[in-house]
């Protein structure tokens, strides 16, 4: 006799799935019909010979079933089914068996066509994976496989390409479609310069790419190795069915085996055993948990499985890295300072040039700065890099460094206070040095995300009661990060080793999730009870040690998550008990006498279909998580957070204005002055009204409130009167044929007060009303346009 194995019957249940459970249904179907039709026309006996043979079709599938079950070290309810279908064969109860088997069959099948749908989003990232690449070399194109794609080839992308490697744009602007990335519809522009990742659309005309990493490690590989591990039937969907089986089974053989020892009938106990089939935990938890995978793919993140879904569902402590989690992770240019005798657009210029040959990120930071102000870079010669001190190179005849300096190096009065300026900012300085000697200095920090302030707040609210930071960062810049985000606790000058240290100690107190994105995170995403790497941007080896990956580079997506993972499993709860409910009363019912087997299957089947559509509603979303917001007041959002972008720069010039002024009331003070009104006058009072007048009365509806924007407003008045203030300074000096000296300390308060609120109330709107939106939505053009 030959034997097979549990194992060969999984494989074998897997692959002939999509075409056996339809048969199965098929088959069912046909024998209860054709038996519906003889008993019609009086032959009794060919129903019951068809109903019966309906009843042994199903068997058969069913003990698969449990074989398959105790294979994976499940042993529960599928029990029942096989004993409901064995115990009408044995007690001729034919019409009961075939309504058992077609429920089974049915909800098995329905089982798979809400699987295929749930899980539709996930197998669209692997239909989509790319194959080869067009590498440009000299004039000729060649199509290569994308194993031949090296760091530094320059790739041709074709409109409708999936982009196959991470690069940077070079040439002409590419419109991108991020849809399959970041689950918004939106086309996205990337001017010459800009990061691209893999694996989103070009929607735009032809433009080329320079690869910056390797088919193998870039962002859309990781995302692809990843879904091939979310299968839709892993086993941590089936440990919630499990858990409630442990109890609904002895119970559901207890109530069957009392009615028969009473009653004395075993038809009656075969009825019990046909209302409690146990479909509603079989198939609606699995349903109600895979449902939550597809949603979650749909929202921009991608989950291994079942297990790590319900875990971060009842997750209680949080902890994240810092670098490119919580902050961008890319540093941004937040001012230039230019030596004697040195302009700060030559200090930029000569820095970004430099730079264009090194791969750190704060290089790659200069050089899109100097880019975004349109500055023409020379080709440097002769680079040489020192690992942790900077870059070097031969420009035009000189020889540039761009990098870290010695503190005996920085003995001039401007540079002591560049440094200072960079310590009261927690900023990072790069030195530009011409032959030896510095010239000038650029100041970088890492902005905080937009939206960081506002996901703690949902964090919070979704269940986690403990908020931790980790960053090999010093102290001062974290702690300010926890201040602002209002965090638990701040782990400083950690190592990985320090990280999951720190992890380990965390989660042997409770259901812990990590957050990072880097290479040296991934250890402790490995060590966390949950980890979710930022994999958008963050390094494959994140994205592979995590359970959960974010592909689109919003932390808010994470506060997602949550709300879609503690949505799922109540639904799966609410399915698999409701379910159960609704049978154990049908049992009681049944053991009474009152529900014969037949009926019994009927309203089973009822129950089933019940709490399978039930389960499917973890598709749509908890609707209370959701806040709607009209597409022109999104536009609107968008236009206002891209005017911020832009006057955030300019407010320097305000803080400048003080600054001038406190070193002495001559005539460049008033020149500044008179370009500080006008800055005020022309682009941010007019920037204001806008939102007063068209912003925030938009904003009432899916705030719920007028008030919710009317301490924004109070501030706006604030802005009105000190701006007013000012101008009323600058005309009694231009009068007075110059700054008087009893204007000189109202103005310097007025002035400072000013920038400090305009930056204030610039946060403020962005992380309250600004994160509402999508970043990647279209932007309607802004009320007022700067000049």
């Amino acid at each position: 006799m030959t034997v097979v194995s549990a194992t060969s019957l999984g494989h074998l249940s897997a692959r002939w799935r999509p075409f056996l459970e339809p048969i199965l249904l098929a088959l069912t179907g046909l024998a209860l019909g054709a038996g519906g039709v003889a008993w019609l026309f009086g032959a009794k006996d060919a129903a019951d010979v068809c109903w019966m043979i309906g009843t042994a079709i199903a068997i058969v599938p069913a003990l698969l079933w449990v074989l398959i079950a105790l294979r994976h070290g499940r042993f529960g309810v599928d029990l029942i089914a096989v004993l409901s279908l064995g115990g009408t064969l044995l007690v001729g109860e034919y019409l009961a068996g075939a309504l058992i088997a077609l429920m089974l069959t049915g909800g098995r099948a329905l089982d798979a066509a809400a699987t295929r749908r749930a899980s539709r989003d996930l197998t669209a990232l692997l239909e989509r994976a790319p194959r080869f690449a067009r590498r440009r070399v000299g004039t000729q194109v060649e199509v290569v496989g994308l194993a031949d794609v090296d760091v530094g080839d320059i790739l041709v992308i074709s409109p409708g390409d999936v982009v196959p490697v991470d690069g940077r744009v070079v040439g002409s602007a590419a419109v991108l479609d991020e849809a399959a990335l970041t689950g918004e519809s939106a086309h996205v522009d990337r001017p010459p310069g800009d990061t691209v990742r893999s694996g989103v659309v070009n929607a735009g005309g032809v433009f080329e790419l320079r690869a910056t990493a390797s088919a193998e490690q870039s962002t859309y590989a990781g995302i692809v190795r990843l879904a091939l591990q979310a299968g839709a039937e892993s086993a941590p969907l089936v440990r919630l069915a499990d858990r409630y089986a442990t109890y609904f089974l002895p119970l559901t053989l207890l109530v069957s085996g009392v009615a028969w020892l009473i009653s004395g009938s075993a038809v009656r106990a075969v009825a019990v055993l046909v209302v409690a089939t146990p479909c509603p935990l079989l198939l609606a938890a699995p349903v109600a948990i895979v449902s939550g995978l597809s949603r979650a793919s749909r929202a921009g993140v991608v989950i291994r499985d079942g297990g790590a879904l319900e875990n971060l569902g009842h997750a209680t402590t949080l902890m994240m890295d810092k670098t490119g989690t919580l902050t961008m992770g890319r540093p941004v240019v937040i001012d230039v300072i230019a030596g004697p005798s040195t302009d700060t657009t030559e200090v930029l210029r000569m820095a970004a040039s430099v730079d264009q040959l090194s791969p750190h990120v704060m290089a790659e930071s200069i050089v899109t700065e100097a880019l975004k102000r349109g500055m023409t870079l020379s080709l440097p010669t002769g680079a040489t890099e020192e690992p942790g001190r900077g870059v070097s190179a031969e420009l035009d005849g000189l020889r540039v460094t761009v990098g870290k300096l010695a503190d005996d190096d920085l003995q001039t009065t401007w540079a002591q206070g560049a440094l200072n300026r960079a310590r009261l900012d927690n900023a990072a300085v790069a030195w530009v040095c011409v032959n030896g000697v510095p010239k000038g200095a650029v100041l970088l920090r890492d902005p905080l995300r937009r939206q960081a302030p506002r996901t703690m707040r949902r964090l919070r609210e979704a269940g986690f009661n403990r908020l931790v930071m980790l960053t090999g960062d010093r102290a001062e810049p974290a702690r300010e990060v926890a201040t602002v985000l209002g965090l638990d606790e701040v782990y400083a000058h950690q190592t990985p080793a320090d990280k999951v240290t720190a992890v380990r100690a965390e989660r042997n107190r409770a259901i812990t999730v990590m957050v990072g994105d880097g290479i040296n995170d991934a250890p402790a995403l490995a060590a966390a009870t949950v980890g979710v790497a930022m994999g958008a941007r963050g390094a494959t080896a994140s994205s592979e040690a995590a359970d959960i990956v974010l592909t689109t580079d919003r932390l808010d997506r994470l506060a997602d998550a949550m709300d879609i993972a503690r949505w799922s499993r109540r639904i799966a709860v609410q399915s698999a008990v409701v379910g159960m409910a609704l049978s154990l009363a049908a049992m009681t019912v049944a053991a009474l006498g009152w529900l014969p087997p037949a009926p019994g299957a009927l309203l089973q089947e009822a129950i089933d279909v019940a709490v399978i559509l039930n389960a499917l509603r973890a598709l749509r979303g908890d609707p209370r998580a959701d806040l709607e917001l009209a597409a022109d007041t999104e536009r609107m959002l968008q236009g206002f957070a891209a005017e911020h972008d832009e006057l955030r720069d300019s407010l320097i010039e305000i803080r400048n204005c003080a600054d001038k002024l406190a070193d002495g009331a001559d005539e460049a003070a008033l020149q500044s002055l008179s370009r500080a009104y006008a800055l005020l006058t022309e682009r941010i009072l007019p920037h204001e009204r806008a939102e007063e007048t068209e912003l925030y009365p938009a904003l009432a509806a899916p705030l719920h409130s007028g008030e919710a924007t009317a301490t924004m407003s109070r501030t706006h008045a604030e802005i009105q009167r000190l701006s007013d203030r000012i101008g009323e300074h600058l005309r009694l000096a231009q009068a007075a044929g110059g700054i008087q000296h009893d204007q000189i300390d109202d103005l310097l308060a007025c002035l400072y007060g000013l920038y400090a609120l305009l930056r204030l109330h610039f946060i403020q709107e962005e992380e309250s009303y600004f994160s509402l939106a999508d970043p990647d939505t279209a932007a309607a053009p802004a009320p007022t346009k700067p000049h």
